[in-house]
């Protein structure tokens, strides 16, 4: 599903027009982004928690030419799933 999917059956489900739909789903990621970007965690109960973890700086390698380079300490988002949805995707 992609998000013009998502907001067409937000729209078709809870009787709004596309507009309504599209500031519905834009609010809700930009509300999970902004607090990710504050170092918070999201947790949609049943469905999963983002949360940022931090790696390390590291010595990398480029594979074309094997030459080691250096890797910058980065934050990186994380998504660890819920329990209902874990269940579904394993058919209980």
């Amino acid at each position: 599903m992609i998000r013009s999917e998502l907001i067409q059956k937000i729209a078709d489900e809870h009787e709004l027009n596309l507009n309504q739909a599209e500031r519905i789903v834009n609010t809700i990621f930009e509300e999970i982004i902004d607090a990710m970007s504050s170092g918070d965690r999201v947790e949609l109960r049943g469905f999963g928690a983002f949360s940022v973890k931090q790696r390390d700086a590291r010595t990398g390698r480029n594979p074309r030419t094997g030459e080691s380079v250096e890797v910058e300490e980065k934050a990186v988002p994380f998504f660890k799933t819920g329990k209902l949805l874990r269940d579904r995707l394993n058919g209980k």
